[in-house]
């Protein structure tokens, strides 16, 4: 369902919006944008409200605020392309019909993959698959993204049979799995090292190819992304500190990977020791994250010091730099939760340039193409079953209804 040049979209697992704002980007337009933190969903309602960019979104689509197992889209999400004709108009909104929707996307949340959790998969009861398994096959979009850690394809061997499921469930509900690939964030100018896994499928009567988003040629350095807005904290480039962080950073690349952290543990900082230490080389301070600005308290923490060479910190609009946020994006919350929102963000660049894959490959025309990898997949280990098989070999059968049981006296 486009409406004029454009597809539609839901998410699910919105966060403060770095998917969201990259497939805008991509000219799809949001008809539900689906968050449970309550920062979150007002960072995104704040944004969609406030900036023109969103003009469309601001008439359509819905800021939900809710856990996504009690989203139900066919009972809540109207057809833009049906409504009422005119402004005040009696005649009712139609909701969404099963194929309507262009594109159904989520970042589905990553701590049962995660190599800094645990690494239960689908036994961890936050695997949110199942659900976006589910509204696939109520929504039976036209495309499906879903984005997450690279522990979830990486090692190949840890999570392949429960990849495997997914997949077999998406075949079963008529959809081509395009791939299941791990994108480097660095690729699409985003000055991050931060590896993503992202899995496209297309409905069968929809594909035509799909072809990946190629990397860009050009690396955007740390020192490019932040020059502009350190010299507007630190007094200006020809100030001592300013020049101090501008020799340090113009010698490195790419940043770590942000992290978000846990809501259960500590504030806000760059990550671990081993992070702290790569944004040391890059003038940074990572222990913590600066305040805003027109809130600065304590200069020599937020803004560096020389006598002991020690960087500025990151403010929060830095962090969002980073992930490759528009300038113009802002955060609900204090800072811990806004700077969490950042850490846990899906790099704009990169979910536009998967979502201009997925937009141009459902314009195509022509005649559809077949399914390269139709098979379904083993979703059991064979060596596994076969050892449980080894144990029950010889065990006695269980007794039917029908045989005649000895009866004890």
């Amino acid at each position: 369902m486009s409406t004029a040049d454009r597809l539609t979209s839901i998410e699910i697992c919105a966060g403060a919006g770095g998917q969201a704002v990259g497939l805008h980007g991509a000219n799809f337009r949001h008809l539900a944008l689906v968050e449970i933190d309550p920062h979150a969903a007002a960072t995104l309602a704040r944004n969609v409200r406030k900036h023109p960019q969103w003009a469309w979104e601001r008439e359509h689509c819905l800021i939900i605020n809710e856990d996504v197992n009690d989203f139900k889209p066919l009972e809540r999400v109207p057809n833009p392309v049906k409504a009422p004709e005119k402004a005040g108009s009696h005649k009712q909104a139609e909701f969404l019909k099963p194929g309507d929707l262009d594109l159904l996307a989520g970042g589905v949340p990553c701590p049962p993959f995660s190599a800094a959790g645990k690494q239960l998969g689908r036994d961890d009861e936050r695997d949110l698959f199942p659900k976006m398994l589910d509204l696939v096959d109520q929504l039976l979009p036209r495309a499906v993204m879903i984005e997450n850690v690279r522990g979830l394809v990486e090692p190949e061997p840890k999570f392949r049979y429960y990849r495997n499921h997914i997949k077999n469930r998406l075949r079963k509900s008529g959809y081509v799995i395009c791939g299941w690939n791990v994108l480097h964030a660095q690729d699409y100018g985003v000055p991050q090292l931060r590896p993503r896994a992202i899995l496209v499928a297309i409905r069968k009567d929809q594909y035509r190819g799909f072809d990946w988003p190629a990397p860009r040629k050009k690396l955007k350095t740390v020192a490019e992304a932040l020059e502009e807005s350190m010299a507007r904290r630190l007094g200006g480039k020809d100030s001592p500190l300013f020049k101090q962080w501008w020799d340090q950073a113009k010698l490195g690349t790419v940043a770590p990977t942000l992290v978000g952290g846990s809501k259960k543990h500590g504030g806000a900082d760059l990550g671990p020791s081993r992070a702290k230490k790569a944004w040391k080389a890059l003038g940074v301070n990572g222990m913590g994250v600066a305040n805003d600005e027109d809130k600065v308290i304590d200069r020599d923490r937020d803004l560096g010091n020389l006598a002991q060479k020690r960087g500025p910190m990151l403010t929060v609009e830095q962090a969002a730099l980073i992930q490759g946020f528009p300038t113009y994006w802002e955060f609900e919350g204090k800072k811990t939760a806004q700077y969490r929102q950042v850490g846990n963000a899906f790099p704009p660049p990169v979910a536009e340039a998967v979502g201009r894959a997925i937009a141009e490959a459902l314009q195509r025309t022509g005649e559809l193409h077949p399914d390269p990898a139709p098979e379904f997949e083993p979703e059991e280990d064979p060596a596994l079953t076969a050892v449980q098989e080894s144990f029950t070999e010889g065990w006695p059968q269980p007794v039917s209804d029908q045989s005649t049981v000895p009866s004890q006296v």
